[in-house]
């Protein structure tokens, strides 16, 4: 069975994905912010492997779970699901808005850092075709905090997330790495009044957990669907994975090193 990580798998998507993996035999290890936040992963899902803690809107942490991920072994899967939404600008010790460090950045450095696993699962959402394509001022440096939209900053991130999906999809041809949007399900961001079906999300993260044959793809209820076609320009998907690494000072591998393998 598969061995997979689950980014912010704490409460909603992440841990009902979990779960579920769990039930199917596959070995999981959550990832909680804080030592709160990783009891209550556990509570949720008692049959993980482990949990792992990092403020994913911390760089040095990021980097540490990124470590701590490989002294465990090698993975199946990641599945890059944290990530935030309202809550104003909190800027973060590298300046970033905590947004654009959690769901932007934090899944480029953790795809880099992380032994290349088997299949990639980038989170991103309908919103994401609102995202700026131009990335002009994607870090929110030259705006600041006067001109902060909590929408637009997000949206831009989860055209990130697609972005990200398809640009490792074309350089590890021996990787499945795809994207979804698990619609408007009813959790603690989605809220109550969220009508899509939340089970129907969690089948298909488990889906592309297990691996579906595809690579490169957006999948939504179980299925590859439409999406904002400015996500499939190669020289975007280029600039942003190039912004990454200089904003991080996080390269891509480019060769896979099976010295380590278990």
């Amino acid at each position: 069975m598969a061995r997979i990580l689950i980014t912010g798998s704490s409460d909603g998507l992440g841990s009902l994905a979990a779960q579920a993996l769990v039930k199917r035999g596959h070995r999981v290890v959550l990832h909680a912010r804080n030592e709160q936040r990783a009891r209550d992963a556990y509570k949720a899902c008692p049959d993980a492997e482990s949990v792992l803690i990092a403020d994913l809107s911390d760089l040095t942490e990021t980097k540490r779970l990124a470590e701590e991920a490989n002294m465990l072994g090698e993975f199946d899967c990641v599945i890059h699901n944290a990530g935030l939404y309202l809550g104003g600008y909190r800027k973060t010790g590298e300046g970033l808005p905590s947004v654009t460090a959690v769901n932007s950045v934090a899944p480029y450095v953790l795809t880099c850092l992380i032994r290349r696993p088997k299949r990639l699962v980038f989170v991103t959402s309908s919103m994401h075709s609102g995202g700026d394509a131009s990335l002009r001022d994607w870090t929110w440096q030259s705006r600041g905090e006067r001109e902060w939209s909590d929408k637009q900053a997000y949206s831009d991130s989860k055209l990130h997330n697609v972005l990200l999906a398809f640009g490792f999809a074309r350089r590890w041809k021996d990787v499945e790495s795809n994207t979804i949007d698990p619609g408007w399900v009813a959790t603690k961001m989605g809220g109550r009044n969220a009508t899509d079906d939340i089970q129907l999300a969690v089948k298909t993260y488990v889906m592309l957990a297990e691996g579906c044959g595809q690579s490169g793809k957006f999948f939504n209820s179980g299925k590859t669907t439409t999406y904002s076609k400015a996500a499939d320009d190669e020289r975007l998907q280029d600039k942003f994975l190039q912004e990454c690494e200089k904003n991080t000072g996080v390269s891509i591998p480019e060769s896979v090193d099976r010295s380590s393998e278990l």
